[in-house]
């Protein structure tokens, strides 16, 4: 199924963020609001797990970072004994439910969201699949941009970088016209 195929490219994608990079540099807040790869991983873990147990009723076992009582955006940070391949495992293991309802049931199966507004809580599997593919995008678009700061490492994957394969020195020149064109545009 496409859509199937779309939420396995985003998820390769954000893994392949990780790839080469330290403990520290994978943890690392990047952003001012504490943007960091593994986190975005550990976010999108409870993402899959909710979306594909929970709303179609399917039994699930949460990561033990999902409680009513805990912290704000725990989700989007591990903490020092949460290591690399126990993050990447628990994310492993989400895609694995999640899979496992992707072919278990149609994509007109009915859902509910719990969480969301009364007007949009009933979905479908369909629906879902979207907003998933979505949100996993969205969040490899984010790692797309940290890892960049990180080391400058770029692309959707290591076989296919979707940017032109150009010297660092064509990216300085290319990077200060733009800083040009900005300030040309507003002189202000």
């Amino acid at each position: 199924m496409d859509l199937h195929q779309y939420l396995q490219a985003a998820r390769d994608a954000l893994l392949w963020k990780l790839d080469g990079l330290s403990e520290y540099d994978i943890r690392r807040p990047m952003t001012p609001t504490g943007t960091n790869l593994l986190g975005l991983v550990k976010h999108l873990t409870g993402v899959e797990i909710g979306y594909f147990g929970e709303t179609f009723g399917r039994s699930v076992e949460y990561p033990p970072w999902v409680t009513d009582d805990a912290e704000d955006n725990v989700d989007m940070w591990a903490t020092p004994d949460e290591s690399r391949e126990y993050i990447v495992g628990q994310y492993r293991t989400a895609w694995a439910h999640a899979d496992h309802t992707i072919r278990a049931l149609p994509l007109d199966a009915p859902g509910r969201v719990p969480h969301w507004p009364g007007d949009r809580r009933d979905v479908t599997l369909h629906g879902i699949l979207v907003h998933v593919i979505a949100e996993t995008h969205r969040h490899a678009g984010h790692a797309d941009i940290v890892r960049e700061l990180l080391d400058g490492t770029v692309g959707m994957r290591a076989d296919n970088t979707n940017v032109p394969a150009e010297d660092r020195m064509w990216w300085e020149t290319y990077r200060t016209r733009l800083e040009r064109a900005a300030r040309e545009a507003d002189p202000g």
